[in-house]
């Protein structure tokens, strides 16, 4: 039965020069009418949910989160999901310094920038900065990764910086752990403290 997995799968092959017919038919038979852009997994881990949180099923909306494999596809991805392509409403984040990416790319493909929202430096950060490092070390501690977060500290070149930097960093140090705690610190949020990028960007969907 097909499945937005298989959808997000033939759109991915689509952007990589393949044949667009199979996501046609899928978006077709899914009723997909919005589709999320996002950089990476990671992302798509933390969209996913606050969504579920939210008590939302996306793909029920007939909404597909989507992820680019980074911000220079997005005018790819926005040719064949926006107007020249399935023609679906486009919406998504980006980090500020990728923002110039972004708005070539849906000026090219002739879709709004509305439902765009942007992250400073990246939607880690904005976590990071949401729940605060002591609750961020927290969920560390409770994510079974004391041990390693340790070690990292004392790594020379973390000697001295800032603790959001020395934990955003380390979200990145292992190949899987930004996914995984992308989910985990959107769980361990409060309602009153989800950022500002994705609380909008679930309320535009």
């Amino acid at each position: 039965m097909a499945d937005m997995g298989a959808f997000r799968d033939e759109v991915s092959a689509w952007a990589a020069g393949g044949p667009g017919g199979p996501a046609r038919d899928l978006a077709a038979c899914l009723g997909v009418r919005t589709a999320v852009l996002l950089e990476g997994p990671s992302d798509l881990a933390a969209v996913e949910a606050l969504a579920a949180r939210r008590g939302r099923d996306l793909a029920v909306e007939g909404v597909c989160v989507v992820s680019m494999g980074g911000a220079m596809s997005v005018a790819r991805h926005a040719d064949v999901l926006g107007p020249p392509g399935l023609g679906l409403r486009l919406a998504g984040l980006c980090d500020e310094r990728e923002q110039p990416f972004y708005d070539r790319g849906l000026e090219r493909a002739g879709a709004p920038r509305r439902d765009f929202f942007v992250c400073v430096t990246d939607l880690e950060d904005e976590l990071i900065r949401a729940l605060g490092p002591a609750k961020v070390e927290e969920v560390v501690r409770a994510g079974g990764d004391l041990r390693a977060w340790q070690t990292f500290l004392h790594q020379p070149a973390q000697h001295g910086r800032p603790r959001p930097q020395q934990l955003r960093r380390f979200l990145g140090t292992k190949k899987g752990r930004k996914i995984r705690y992308g989910r985990l610190l959107v769980e361990a949020l409060t309602p009153d403290r989800v950022p500002a990028p994705l609380d909008d960007l679930l309320r535009s969907l």
